[in-house]
């Protein structure tokens, strides 16, 4: 029987990054203050990735009906991108998208989207 691809996980946890407290509502996998997460899944909610390392925003995509933030692990350069959420800090969003237009980001390299 073939496993499932997404797992909901109802979890809170503490950002790594900004220290805020995240109460997570089962499809919860980024800090909505800051946007970082971390390397923890191989597919959504499984918490089984090994790495554990840092993911950061490093673009957006801006469409009719959504938009969708880009991460890049620090430690192992894993890509992944996900839904933002309407709680998630639009400044936050409009920074990532405008250090993306001038170069500081990149969403190039290895890993995968």
């Amino acid at each position: 029987m073939e496993e499932k691809r997404f797992q909901k996980r109802e979890e809170d946890f503490i950002c790594e990054r900004c220290r805020g407290k995240v109460r997570g509502d089962g499809y919860t996998d980024h800090c909505p203050k800051c946007l970082w997460s971390r390397h923890v899944d191989i597919n959504p909610g499984d918490r089984r990735a090994s790495c554990k390392g840092m993911m950061e925003p490093v673009g957006v995509e801006v469409k009719t009906e959504s938009i969708t933030i880009y991460y890049r692990c620090l430690a192992c350069g894993h890509r992944h991108r996900v839904k933002a959420d309407p709680k998630d800090n639009k400044e936050k969003i409009i920074d990532i998208s405008k250090n993306e237009r001038h170069g500081k980001n990149k969403r190039k390299g290895k890993g995968k989207t």
